[in-house]
């Protein structure tokens, strides 16, 4: 996250994606800023995960660029650019037998006593830090993927879908982190359904729709948000 008070933000300038003939959105403009937690909704399938991969070059766009802190992404080490920008799937893949291993994927330096806080900013106990990774269950593995992330200090944190799997308790460790990750200046971008957890987390909603990416409303225009169970089907 931020270091020393820096604020990192990322802007996308006309960024289109299309496979072959059929584009998935166009002409996406947008900032992404630092010290706040931006949300992404919009129907299924309209590429919401396709354009969160695009902030690392997990994928490329057809048109347009990215830039993080003014830089193009294009520019910059991959390796680099994904320890700065930390994509956490929704899907969890654990690469390691252990959970503390898994942790330090990124970070092979990482004593356990400095995995225990990473744990633990996932909303997980120390009593994690030896648990056979092939017995966690599906909301334990997407928490142990967030603490890999975590450790690599990402200055952006890219969610998609961080509470798929989550209870309520576990969603609340997940808010926390974003509110401290925000408050250090980081940025975050996320992908939710869960509008209630979306209505206490972002700072800024954006509707993908129709191969544009448009602000919803400011937080004060939303003040029913929380009171709809998954905001409008339609629109997430």
């Amino acid at each position: 996250m931020g270091q020393g008070g820096d604020v990192h933000s990322i802007v996308l300038e006309q960024v289109g994606v299309s496979y072959g003939a059929t584009p998935v959105f166009t002409d996406v403009t947008a900032t992404l800023p630092g010290g706040r937690c931006t949300a992404i909704v919009g129907p299924s399938g309209v590429g919401k995960t396709t354009l969160l991969r695009l902030l690392n070059r997990l994928g490329e766009p057809s048109s347009g660029r990215i830039l993080l802190d003014d830089v193009p992404i294009t520019e910059l080490d991959v390796l680099e650019l994904r320890r700065r920008v930390g994509v956490i799937p929704q899907k969890a893949t654990l690469l390691e037998q252990i959970v503390l291993d898994e942790v330090r994927v990124g970070r092979r330096d990482l004593t356990d006593s400095q995995v225990v806080p990473l744990l633990a900013r996932a909303g997980l106990p120390e009593t994690f830090l030896h648990r056979q990774c092939a017995e966690l269950s599906g909301g334990e593995a997407q928490r142990v993927c967030l603490a890999r992330g975590l450790a690599v200090q990402p200055q952006v944190l890219v969610l998609d879908e961080p509470t798929s799997a989550l209870d309520e308790v576990a969603a609340g460790a997940v808010a926390t982190l974003i509110a401290e990750h925000t408050a250090g200046g980081g940025a975050v971008v996320l992908v939710s359904h869960d509008s209630g957890f979306v209505g206490t987390v972002a700072d800024e909603i954006m509707l993908l729709d129709g191969g544009r990416l448009n602000p919803l409303g400011a937080l004060g225009e939303r003040a029913g948000l929380d009171e709809q169970p998954r905001l409008d089907e339609r629109k997430m």
